[in-house]
């Protein structure tokens, strides 16, 4: 049993894990997760066989909580589970050099600082970014603890887990050394008890009282920018994916959406919200031309019945340049002209098209490959990924409707990525409009988890987060992240609510995520320490071999 300890305990940290994500919901789990690993590099393992502990544990983690990408992508499958458990072990690597090179207080201080800049390097557009398993998103399903993500995001729910688990590790270290009076041991003991106690209870009873004072933020609304009786409506289809590519029904598909949204609109809806290529065709729509396309002829007629509506909605788009405008524009054959692709959204009226945004963050190996990957690009495409087909956009541009509210767009799965978010919010936007294609994963965790995010992007902001998948969850979530009418998997609906917006910017919003940032600043100072301590070695040595 002796020789199989140390892969227990590393599948015991994933399994830890997997029981505190959402849906399984021991959420208090996460506070031990890591303490099994903490065990094994006080191990004298060799390098090799440390980080195969590590892997294994941090694989367990990712396949037990995201398995269900297969089901979309073989490919985005395989970067999400193997590629990512991967990088995750680049901070334990870091971790235990520090460790054993400069002792515990520097060792595990560079442990929660290497992890939180590992987390904000992760949410950055690399192109192989994941960050599904960001630690702080593990409290998706108990917003009631961390109200307080309205100043830290994402990464103060890191933070907080990371310093449980090094403490309690630091405190049973304490517990296993032999101690000779038994009231010492006692006094140990109860330091245990009331440490352990106040680092989980404090940061819960902070988010409480904070909930508290923000109690009112639901309710706050102004008359001059979404009147009392305005209502916005949005639309869950339930089109299956896979059969809309195979069969492309455009027309069926437009006149159930059509039909969903005059079933639940009135005389007082301004704002009517459709999910990810909802106007989708296997040519795309040129977005020059969508007045004068005779397929959206009945969308437009529909919005001339009522020209009080605004129309968001996503979109399969395409425009023509007359030079490359990018490394992903790709040439007309017989012209000298090039075009480029977009997964994107709409907003549209009576009149047409106002305004259009592309999707930025692009999923990886399904729709954007990082240059260094682009020699894969068609192994990718075989497995049914693509070498970096999409065009994005790179600004932050809020969506203004003509009814007061200023959309912040997030296409898929761009809502998991709270600072990107929040840079909308920052400039101008008073609601977040998640559109959502989230079928492709069928009946798994992974659209339970993609809505329960949300919530965290309402905390942060402090906006009202409208939601519209194509099948579940489409629900509307208020600013303290209560889910209100949430539609289940494989049903059509249309729901309807007045939603009221305030001008608020939170700090999180202001200043953004600060506490990664201030990881990556102690990172680097610690690089720095290393290469220096190391500088001053090799002096001393050569002054030695001088002397």
């Amino acid at each position: 049993m002796k020789k199989f300890q140390p892969i227990l305990l590393s599948l015991l940290s994933g399994l830890l894990f997997f029981l505190a994500w959402p849906m399984q919901n021991f959420t208090v789990a996460v506070f031990f997760a890591f303490i099994p690993l903490f065990i094994l590099e006080q191990q004298n393992y060799s390098k090799l066989k440390f980080f195969g502990l590590i892997y294994l544990a941090l694989f367990t983690w990712n396949i037990s909580t995201t398995w269900w990408i297969w089901n979309a992508s073989m490919v985005g499958a395989w970067l999400a589970i193997f590629a990512n458990s991967l990088l995750m072990c680049i901070p334990w690597m870091g971790f235990r050099f520090m460790n054993k090179r400069f002792g515990s207080l520097i060792g595990y201080s560079s442990f929660i600082i290497f992890w939180l800049a590992f987390e904000y390097l992760h949410l950055q557009d690399w192109g192989l970014s994941w960050p599904w398993l960001t630690l702080g998103n593990v409290f998706a399903s108990r917003t009631d603890w961390v109200q307080w993500y309205e100043y830290t995001g994402t990464s103060g729910g890191s933070l907080w887990i990371l310093l449980v688990n090094v403490i309690l590790f630091q405190l049973i270290r304490k517990r296993e050394k032999k101690e000779d009076v038994r009231s010492t041991i006692y006094n140990t003991r109860f330091r245990t008890a009331v440490i352990a106690s106040a680092l989980l209870l404090l940061p819960i009873i902070a988010s409480f009282l904070i909930s508290k004072q923000s109690s009112n933020i639901s309710h706050q609304s102004s008359d001059v920018l979404t009147p009392a009786s305005s209502n916005i409506v949005i639309v869950q289809p339930n089109i299956d994916p896979y059969e809309k590519l195979a069969t492309g029904t455009f027309e069926a598909q437009l006149q159930k959406l059509i039909r969903l949204s005059e079933s639940k609109i009135d005389s007082n809806t301004t704002l009517l919200i459709w999910p990810e290529t909802a106007l989708y065709s296997a040519n795309g729509f040129d977005e020059t031309m969508l007045k004068e396309n005779y397929f959206l002829r009945p969308l437009f007629d529909f919005l001339r019945r009522h020209p009080h509506i605004n129309l968001f909605t996503g979109i399969e788009s395409y425009r023509v340049f007359n030079e490359r405008v990018s490394n992903v524009a790709k040439p007309i054959s017989g012209t000298a002209n090039f075009y480029e692709v977009y997964n994107g959204s709409v907003l549209l009226d009576s009149n047409g098209a106002r305004n259009f945004y592309h999707k930025s963050m692009l999923v990886p190996g399904v729709e954007t490959l990082p240059r260094f990957l682009l020699f894969l690009g068609p192994v990718f495409e075989k497995l049914g990924g693509t070498a970096g087909g999409y065009a994005r956009q790179l600004e932050r541009t809020p969506v203004t409707t003509t009814n007061g509210y200023v959309i912040a767009p997030a296409i898929c799965y761009e809502s998991i990525y709270g600072e990107y978010m929040s840079k909308y919010i920052r400039n101008g936007a008073n609601i977040i409009a998640v559109i959502t294609n989230d079928g492709w994963w069928g009946n798994t965790p992974g659209y339970k988890h993609h809505m329960l995010y949300g919530k965290l992007r309402a905390i942060e902001t402090r906006k009202w987060v409208l939601r519209s998948a194509n099948t579940g969850i489409s629900c509307f979530i208020d600013p303290a992240g209560n889910v209100l009418q949430p539609q289940p998997w494989w049903t059509e609906a249309a729901i309807q609510m007045h939603i009221p917006v305030n001008d608020r910017q939170t700090f999180f919003v202001r200043h953004g995520d600060l506490l990664s940032k201030l990881s990556l600043a102690f990172t680097a100072l610690f690089i720095l320490f290393v290469l220096y301590n190391r500088f001053v070695s090799n002096r001393k040595k050569s002054d030695v071999t001088g002397s």
